[in-house]
Protein backbone atom coordinates (compact mmCIF):
# COMPACT_ATOMS: atom_id res chain seq x y z
CA UNK A 1 0.00 0.00 0.00
CA UNK A 2 1.14 3.51 -1.03
CA UNK A 3 -0.78 5.91 0.62
CA UNK A 4 1.95 6.97 3.65
CA UNK A 5 -1.69 7.52 5.70
CA UNK A 6 -2.50 4.15 5.77
CA UNK A 7 0.05 3.23 8.08
CA UNK A 8 0.00 6.91 10.36
CA UNK A 9 -1.97 6.95 13.37
CA UNK A 10 -3.54 4.96 15.33
CA UNK A 11 -3.92 1.14 14.40
CA UNK A 12 -7.76 1.72 15.91
CA UNK A 13 -8.65 -2.41 15.50
CA UNK A 14 -12.29 -3.29 15.66
CA UNK A 15 -12.91 -3.60 19.53
CA UNK A 16 -11.28 -0.29 20.33
CA UNK A 17 -12.95 2.88 21.04
CA UNK A 18 -16.20 3.51 20.81
CA UNK A 19 -18.91 1.85 19.13
CA UNK A 20 -19.74 4.10 16.06
CA UNK A 21 -20.91 2.96 12.05
CA UNK A 22 -17.97 1.76 10.48
CA UNK A 23 -16.13 3.95 13.70
CA UNK A 24 -17.52 7.27 11.98
CA UNK A 25 -17.32 10.65 13.97
CA UNK A 26 -20.50 10.96 16.12
CA UNK A 27 -22.61 14.26 15.95
CA UNK A 28 -24.89 14.44 18.47
CA UNK A 29 -25.83 18.13 17.73
CA UNK A 30 -28.65 17.91 14.56
CA UNK A 31 -28.27 21.24 13.64
CA UNK A 32 -24.51 20.53 13.34
CA UNK A 33 -24.82 17.95 10.49
CA UNK A 34 -24.00 20.37 7.48
CA UNK A 35 -20.78 19.54 5.69
CA UNK A 36 -21.72 15.39 6.30
CA UNK A 37 -22.24 13.47 3.01
CA UNK A 38 -24.32 10.54 5.31
CA UNK A 39 -25.82 10.34 8.64
CA UNK A 40 -26.33 7.34 10.27
CA UNK A 41 -29.73 7.22 12.13
CA UNK A 42 -30.37 4.42 14.67
CA UNK A 43 -34.34 3.96 14.77
CA UNK A 44 -34.86 1.46 18.05
CA UNK A 45 -38.19 0.79 17.49
CA UNK A 46 -40.13 -2.61 17.35
CA UNK A 47 -43.50 -1.82 18.77
CA UNK A 48 -45.03 -2.77 15.11
CA UNK A 49 -44.41 -6.34 15.32
CA UNK A 50 -46.60 -8.94 14.86
CA UNK A 51 -44.24 -11.91 15.94
CA UNK A 52 -41.22 -12.17 17.33
CA UNK A 53 -39.51 -8.77 19.06
CA UNK A 54 -36.35 -7.59 19.50
CA UNK A 55 -35.57 -5.73 16.69
CA UNK A 56 -34.78 -2.67 18.95
CA UNK A 57 -31.64 -3.89 19.52
CA UNK A 58 -30.83 -3.93 15.53
CA UNK A 59 -29.30 -0.66 15.50
CA UNK A 60 -26.57 -1.32 18.51
CA UNK A 61 -25.90 -5.00 16.75
CA UNK A 62 -25.70 -3.28 13.26
CA UNK A 63 -23.04 -0.79 14.58
CA UNK A 64 -21.17 -3.40 16.33
CA UNK A 65 -20.67 -5.27 13.30
CA UNK A 66 -19.60 -2.65 11.33
CA UNK A 67 -16.40 -2.10 13.33
CA UNK A 68 -15.23 -4.90 11.75
CA UNK A 69 -15.45 -2.97 8.08
CA UNK A 70 -14.04 0.25 9.54
CA UNK A 71 -11.64 0.86 6.63
CA UNK A 72 -9.40 3.19 8.73
CA UNK A 73 -7.46 5.70 6.62
CA UNK A 74 -7.52 4.34 3.08
CA UNK A 75 -10.72 3.22 2.10
CA UNK A 76 -12.28 -0.15 1.14
CA UNK A 77 -10.20 -1.33 -1.80
CA UNK A 78 -12.57 -4.25 -3.40
CA UNK A 79 -10.44 -6.26 -5.82
CA UNK A 80 -13.07 -7.71 -7.75
CA UNK A 81 -14.12 -4.18 -8.72
CA UNK A 82 -10.20 -2.83 -8.71
CA UNK A 83 -11.90 -0.06 -6.81
CA UNK A 84 -10.83 1.69 -3.42
CA UNK A 85 -14.71 2.89 -2.51
CA UNK A 86 -15.29 5.65 0.11
CA UNK A 87 -11.84 6.77 0.04
CA UNK A 88 -10.16 8.61 2.95
CA UNK A 89 -11.30 12.20 3.54
CA UNK A 90 -13.21 12.10 0.52
CA UNK A 91 -16.82 11.42 1.91
CA UNK A 92 -18.04 12.57 5.49
CA UNK A 93 -20.09 9.70 7.12
CA UNK A 94 -21.51 10.65 11.06
CA UNK A 95 -23.22 8.51 13.06
CA UNK A 96 -26.03 10.75 14.63
CA UNK A 97 -26.88 8.21 17.45
CA UNK A 98 -31.21 7.33 17.56
CA UNK A 99 -33.81 9.18 17.49
CA UNK A 100 -36.01 8.93 21.43
CA UNK A 101 -38.19 6.16 21.90
CA UNK A 102 -41.40 6.62 23.88
CA UNK A 103 -42.59 3.00 24.83
CA UNK A 104 -46.15 2.20 23.76
CA UNK A 105 -46.27 5.37 21.49
CA UNK A 106 -45.91 4.88 18.25
CA UNK A 107 -46.79 8.20 17.04
CA UNK A 108 -44.87 9.70 19.19
CA UNK A 109 -41.73 7.65 18.22
CA UNK A 110 -42.20 7.49 14.95
CA UNK A 111 -42.56 11.52 14.85
CA UNK A 112 -38.79 11.62 16.92
CA UNK A 113 -37.47 9.33 13.79
CA UNK A 114 -39.06 11.84 11.00
CA UNK A 115 -37.51 14.55 12.96
CA UNK A 116 -34.07 13.57 13.02
CA UNK A 117 -34.27 12.41 9.11
CA UNK A 118 -35.84 15.92 8.04
CA UNK A 119 -32.79 17.41 10.12
CA UNK A 120 -30.21 15.47 7.86
CA UNK A 121 -32.01 16.06 4.54
CA UNK A 122 -32.38 19.81 5.74
CA UNK A 123 -28.12 19.64 6.06
CA UNK A 124 -28.21 18.40 2.46
CA UNK A 125 -26.69 14.47 3.58
CA UNK A 126 -28.08 11.32 2.84
CA UNK A 127 -29.96 9.43 5.64
CA UNK A 128 -29.26 6.08 6.36
CA UNK A 129 -31.88 4.88 8.94
CA UNK A 130 -31.06 1.61 11.12
CA UNK A 131 -33.99 -0.29 12.29
CA UNK A 132 -35.75 -1.43 14.39
CA UNK A 133 -38.93 -3.15 12.44
CA UNK A 134 -40.08 -2.03 9.31
CA UNK A 135 -42.76 0.18 10.49
CA UNK A 136 -40.03 2.68 11.06
CA UNK A 137 -39.89 2.95 6.88
CA UNK A 138 -43.34 5.10 7.25
CA UNK A 139 -41.40 8.21 9.28
CA UNK A 140 -38.48 7.87 7.38
CA UNK A 141 -40.37 8.31 3.93
CA UNK A 142 -42.70 10.60 5.28
CA UNK A 143 -39.91 13.20 5.71
CA UNK A 144 -39.40 13.08 1.97
CA UNK A 145 -41.88 15.32 1.61
CA UNK A 146 -40.96 18.28 0.96
CA UNK A 147 -37.71 16.57 -1.47
CA UNK A 148 -38.09 15.56 -4.98
CA UNK A 149 -40.14 12.78 -5.59
CA UNK A 150 -38.95 8.85 -5.32
CA UNK A 151 -39.65 5.69 -6.40
CA UNK A 152 -38.92 3.01 -3.80
CA UNK A 153 -36.80 0.16 -4.28
CA UNK A 154 -38.45 -2.56 -1.46
CA UNK A 155 -36.07 -5.90 -0.85
CA UNK A 156 -38.25 -7.72 1.66
CA UNK A 157 -39.84 -11.46 1.51
CA UNK A 158 -42.99 -9.35 2.81
CA UNK A 159 -45.79 -6.84 0.82
CA UNK A 160 -46.51 -4.69 3.23
CA UNK A 161 -49.07 -3.23 2.14
CA UNK A 162 -51.65 -4.23 4.49
CA UNK A 163 -54.23 -1.27 5.06
CA UNK A 164 -55.74 -1.14 7.94
CA UNK A 165 -56.60 -4.68 10.26
CA UNK A 166 -57.90 -4.28 14.11
CA UNK A 167 -57.55 -0.43 14.11
CA UNK A 168 -53.40 -1.05 13.19
CA UNK A 169 -51.95 1.36 10.49
CA UNK A 170 -48.88 1.86 11.48
CA UNK A 171 -47.00 -1.61 12.36
CA UNK A 172 -44.44 -3.76 10.14
CA UNK A 173 -47.39 -4.87 7.93
CA UNK A 174 -47.99 -1.06 6.89
CA UNK A 175 -45.51 0.58 5.92
CA UNK A 176 -45.44 0.15 2.04
CA UNK A 177 -49.47 0.94 1.70
CA UNK A 178 -48.83 4.33 3.87
CA UNK A 179 -45.82 5.12 1.62
CA UNK A 180 -48.59 4.69 -1.42
CA UNK A 181 -50.55 7.22 0.09
CA UNK A 182 -47.75 9.95 -0.05
CA UNK A 183 -47.94 12.26 -2.81
CA UNK A 184 -44.04 12.32 -3.31
CA UNK A 185 -43.55 8.34 -3.74
CA UNK A 186 -43.91 7.93 -7.76
CA UNK A 187 -43.78 3.66 -7.32
CA UNK A 188 -42.51 0.61 -6.09
CA UNK A 189 -40.58 -2.19 -7.56
CA UNK A 190 -40.90 -4.82 -4.91
CA UNK A 191 -37.90 -7.54 -4.70
CA UNK A 192 -38.36 -10.99 -2.98
CA UNK A 193 -41.83 -11.01 -1.66
CA UNK A 194 -42.61 -15.08 -1.22
CA UNK A 195 -44.83 -17.46 0.44
CA UNK A 196 -47.22 -16.29 3.16
CA UNK A 197 -47.57 -13.18 4.57
CA UNK A 198 -49.81 -10.46 6.21
CA UNK A 199 -50.79 -9.42 2.28
CA UNK A 200 -53.68 -10.99 0.83
CA UNK A 201 -54.61 -10.95 -2.40
CA UNK A 202 -56.72 -7.87 -2.25
CA UNK A 203 -53.12 -5.64 -1.20
CA UNK A 204 -51.32 -7.30 -4.02
CA UNK A 205 -54.03 -5.39 -6.24
CA UNK A 206 -53.80 -2.32 -4.68
CA UNK A 207 -50.55 -2.47 -4.68
CA UNK A 208 -50.55 -2.73 -8.37
CA UNK A 209 -52.59 -0.02 -8.71
CA UNK A 210 -50.30 2.10 -6.81
CA UNK A 211 -47.45 1.46 -9.70
CA UNK A 212 -45.60 -1.61 -7.91
CA UNK A 213 -43.51 -4.41 -9.77
CA UNK A 214 -44.20 -7.31 -7.54
CA UNK A 215 -41.40 -9.58 -7.82
CA UNK A 216 -40.18 -12.97 -6.02
CA UNK A 217 -37.18 -14.15 -5.22
CA UNK A 218 -38.03 -17.09 -8.35
CA UNK A 219 -38.67 -13.74 -10.30
CA UNK A 220 -35.91 -12.45 -9.55
CA UNK A 221 -33.43 -15.51 -10.24
CA UNK A 222 -35.45 -15.74 -13.82
CA UNK A 223 -34.99 -12.27 -15.02
CA UNK A 224 -31.07 -12.06 -13.90
CA UNK A 225 -29.62 -9.10 -12.35
CA UNK A 226 -29.55 -6.98 -16.14
CA UNK A 227 -33.71 -8.36 -16.32
CA UNK A 228 -34.45 -6.96 -12.95
CA UNK A 229 -32.76 -3.90 -13.58
CA UNK A 230 -33.97 -3.06 -17.33
CA UNK A 231 -37.56 -3.08 -15.23
CA UNK A 232 -36.83 -0.58 -12.54
CA UNK A 233 -37.71 2.65 -14.04
CA UNK A 234 -34.46 4.51 -15.13
CA UNK A 235 -33.80 8.52 -14.29
CA UNK A 236 -34.81 8.85 -11.24
CA UNK A 237 -34.34 9.29 -7.38
CA UNK A 238 -34.76 5.84 -5.24
CA UNK A 239 -35.24 5.23 -2.13
CA UNK A 240 -34.21 1.64 -0.77
CA UNK A 241 -35.86 0.20 2.39
CA UNK A 242 -34.32 -3.39 2.55
CA UNK A 243 -35.55 -5.44 5.32
CA UNK A 244 -33.25 -8.03 6.16
CA UNK A 245 -35.59 -11.06 6.57
CA UNK A 246 -35.39 -10.38 2.27
CA UNK A 247 -32.63 -12.46 2.53
CA UNK A 248 -32.77 -16.53 3.27
CA UNK A 249 -32.54 -17.52 7.04
CA UNK A 250 -29.89 -19.44 6.41
CA UNK A 251 -27.81 -16.35 5.80
CA UNK A 252 -30.08 -14.16 8.37
CA UNK A 253 -31.31 -16.15 10.60
CA UNK A 254 -31.33 -12.83 13.27
CA UNK A 255 -34.79 -11.34 11.92
CA UNK A 256 -38.14 -12.12 13.54
CA UNK A 257 -40.03 -13.27 10.48
CA UNK A 258 -38.00 -15.48 8.40
CA UNK A 259 -39.30 -17.04 5.82
CA UNK A 260 -36.74 -19.71 3.36
CA UNK A 261 -36.63 -19.32 -0.12
CA UNK A 262 -35.02 -16.17 0.44
CA UNK A 263 -31.95 -13.83 -1.67
CA UNK A 264 -28.34 -14.75 -0.68
CA UNK A 265 -25.81 -12.17 -0.65
CA UNK A 266 -24.91 -11.28 -3.77
CA UNK A 267 -28.16 -11.42 -5.84
CA UNK A 268 -29.09 -8.24 -3.59
CA UNK A 269 -25.77 -6.65 -3.65
CA UNK A 270 -25.43 -6.93 -8.00
CA UNK A 271 -29.32 -5.50 -8.02
CA UNK A 272 -28.02 -2.51 -5.67
CA UNK A 273 -24.51 -1.99 -7.67
CA UNK A 274 -26.65 -1.59 -10.86
CA UNK A 275 -28.89 0.20 -9.06
CA UNK A 276 -26.41 3.46 -8.73
CA UNK A 277 -26.16 3.24 -12.56
CA UNK A 278 -29.71 3.83 -13.14
CA UNK A 279 -30.35 6.97 -10.85
CA UNK A 280 -29.56 8.53 -7.54
CA UNK A 281 -30.08 6.99 -4.29
CA UNK A 282 -31.34 9.48 -1.55
CA UNK A 283 -31.89 7.18 1.10
CA UNK A 284 -32.05 4.07 2.78
CA UNK A 285 -32.87 1.78 5.52
CA UNK A 286 -32.26 -1.44 6.80
CA UNK A 287 -34.61 -3.13 9.25
CA UNK A 288 -35.94 -5.77 11.56
CA UNK A 289 -32.55 -7.00 12.46
CA UNK A 290 -33.07 -8.89 15.91
CA UNK A 291 -30.13 -9.58 17.68
CA UNK A 292 -31.65 -12.27 20.05
CA UNK A 293 -32.01 -14.90 17.22
CA UNK A 294 -28.81 -13.96 15.47
CA UNK A 295 -26.49 -17.21 16.85
CA UNK A 296 -23.16 -15.57 15.82
CA UNK A 297 -23.72 -12.05 14.83
CA UNK A 298 -24.26 -13.22 10.88
CA UNK A 299 -27.43 -10.89 10.20
CA UNK A 300 -25.89 -8.21 11.46
CA UNK A 301 -22.39 -8.87 9.69
CA UNK A 302 -25.04 -9.15 6.93
CA UNK A 303 -26.58 -5.86 7.13
CA UNK A 304 -23.42 -3.79 7.80
CA UNK A 305 -21.75 -5.03 5.05
CA UNK A 306 -24.45 -4.93 3.10
CA UNK A 307 -24.69 -0.85 3.83
CA UNK A 308 -21.18 -0.49 3.70
CA UNK A 309 -20.82 -1.92 0.02
CA UNK A 310 -24.14 -0.06 -1.09
CA UNK A 311 -22.52 3.37 -0.36
CA UNK A 312 -19.17 3.03 -1.67
CA UNK A 313 -20.98 2.05 -5.23
CA UNK A 314 -23.55 5.20 -4.87
CA UNK A 315 -20.26 7.59 -4.32
CA UNK A 316 -18.08 5.66 -6.62
CA UNK A 317 -21.43 6.22 -9.56
CA UNK A 318 -20.76 9.92 -8.45
CA UNK A 319 -17.16 9.87 -9.23
CA UNK A 320 -15.89 9.51 -5.57
CA UNK A 321 -13.63 6.26 -5.29
CA UNK A 322 -9.74 5.58 -5.78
Amino acid sequence: MSDNTYDSGRLNLPFVGHCTFAKQPAVLDWDALEGADVCVLGAPFDMGTQYRAGARFGPRAIREASTLFSFGHAGMYDFEDDVTYLPAGDIRIVDIGDADMVHTDTIKSHDNIEHAVRKILKAGAMPITLGGDHSVHIPCIKAFDDQEPVHIIHIDAHLDFVDERHGVRYGHGNPLRRASEMKHVTGFTQLGIRFVSSSNRADYEAARKAGSDILSVRDVRKLGVEGVLARIPKGKRYYCTIDIDGFDPSIAPGTGTPSHGGFLYYEVLEILQGLTQLGDVAGIDLVEVAPDYDRDGTTAFLAAQLLLSFLGYIFHAKGVSA
